[in-house]
């Protein structure tokens, strides 16, 4: 159980610090929450479930970059942090609704998109909240950042209780998201979801699609699932209702996550979405089917123990995100080829795996996306000794 966390749990040191330092990155973020209050300073919001959804304006500083490496949250030990060294909140501003409205107008900015995070199991609100700014800063997009955070308890024996504690945010989430594909000023919408927060994010997507007989909206562009703690005959279940829409999800997998395996052995030995083996032919062909893609990251280079973060916080991932999102492209769309990237197996489900080319997806750096399919192809026709060499090369034998 020890193992199973998806989060260093870090407590109490919100307490704003208003200076900040020559080279800091500042992250101006909507933090959407349904946990209840707290009256511990520092903390903001516990662990417990509110009556009712609250919105804050929350202002991150993060330390120049010479301080630190993409992908990596530098916590403050105590209070007040120092924001040369570590991460440290500027600003905390409860908003009404209408506050709320006012700050997408502020922050979407000339490109109206809004990048929506959604945390994991075993994650405080502190957490979220700066694990979300290191993610809004490392990920290069004009958008604006949007937390969702659920009443996690925030201990590795809390898995249960988080669990219907997702269950128990499913409106909020939903009712958020159709509120910001209302406005005006948003033209797209990322959906990011880590670990158990993707069980959520489907949920909600879910009901979505089944108010709205089958659609989602169209600004919702990106479903991207990281990690998913999600029961993979559940997964077919949600898939069942959201249609077409199924080809707007990404997720990321590694069959190395030390965490699902822990959330597998709790459920019964039941597979977890996020651990998937995207070599094996049934798994393919049913991504495939529902034209979604899938990127396993169990080789991809990540300073996280468990396995179980690498998609923010190992730098080449982060960075290929951001700089997808960046150039208005979708995570599964035709460029750049996202395996070749970040060093992962890559599955681009919408053009499918029959080729000889497709066959290399059980090479540990082999990659089916579209435009790495066609780059090595060219390749295959213009010399097999060509051919050859590259596949060698990517599968460092």
């Amino acid at each position: 159980m020890l193992v199973a966390g998806c989060a260093g749990v870090p407590r109490t040191t919100l307490e704003p610090v208003p200076e900040t330092v020559p080279g800091a990155h500042r992250v101006d973020m909507l933090v959407v929450t349904t946990r209840a209050p707290s009256k511990v300073p520092g903390e903001v919001f516990s662990g417990r479930r509110g009556g009712k959804v609250s919105f804050d304006n929350v202002v991150v500083s993060v330390p120049p970059d010479n301080v630190r490496r993409p992908g990596e949250v530098i916590y403050p030990p105590q209070n007040p942090g120092d924001p040369a060294k570590q991460f440290v909140v500027q600003k905390i501003r409860p908003l009404a609704l209408k506050g709320a409205i006012a700050w997408y107008d502020r922050v979407a900015g000339p490109k109206k998109r809004v990048l929506i995070f959604v945390h994991g199991f075993n994650n405080t609100y502190e957490d979220a909240v700066l694990r979300f700014a290191q993610i809004s800063t490392d990920m290069p997009v004009d958008a604006a950042p949007v937390l969702f955070t659920w009443p996690s308890g925030g201990s590795v024996f809390d898995y249960l209780y988080d669990r219907d504690s997702a269950n128990y945010s499913r409106d909020a989430l939903e009712e958020m998201i159709e509120q910001i594909s209302a406005s005006r000023n948003v033209s797209e919408i990322t959906l990011l979801a880590h670990s158990m927060g993707g069980w959520l994010a489907m949920e909600a997507v879910r009901q979505m699609a089944i108010r709205h007989q089958g659609k989602l909206p169209r600004k919702l562009a990106n479903i991207v699932l990281a990690s998913p703690d999600i029961d993979v005959d559940v997964f077919r279940t949600q898939l069942d209702q959201i249609g077409d829409a199924s080809k707007r999800i990404t997720i990321f997998t590694a069959t190395d996550d030390i965490a699902l395996d822990v959330s597998r052995r709790l459920a019964g030995g039941d597979q977890r979405l996020g651990a998937i083996d995207i070599r094996n032919p049934a798994i393919r062909q049913a991504l495939v089917q529902h034209g979604i893609t899938a990127i396993d990251l169990s080789d991809a280079n990540s300073n996280d123990g468990l396995n179980h973060i690498n998609f923010a916080d190992s730098p080449r991932m982060v960075l290929a995100i951001g700089q997808r999102l960046a150039a208005g492209d979708d995570i599964s769309g035709q460029r750049p080829g996202f395996g070749e990237t970040v060093g992962a197996t890559a599955l681009g489900a919408a053009q499918g795996v029959g080729s000889a080319i497709g066959a290399g997806v059980t090479a540990p750096i082999a990659v089916v996306d579209p435009a790495a399919r066609q780059r090595l192809r060219q390749q295959f026709f213009n010399s097999r000794e060509a051919f050859a060499g590259s596949l060698r090369t990517a599968s460092g034998r």
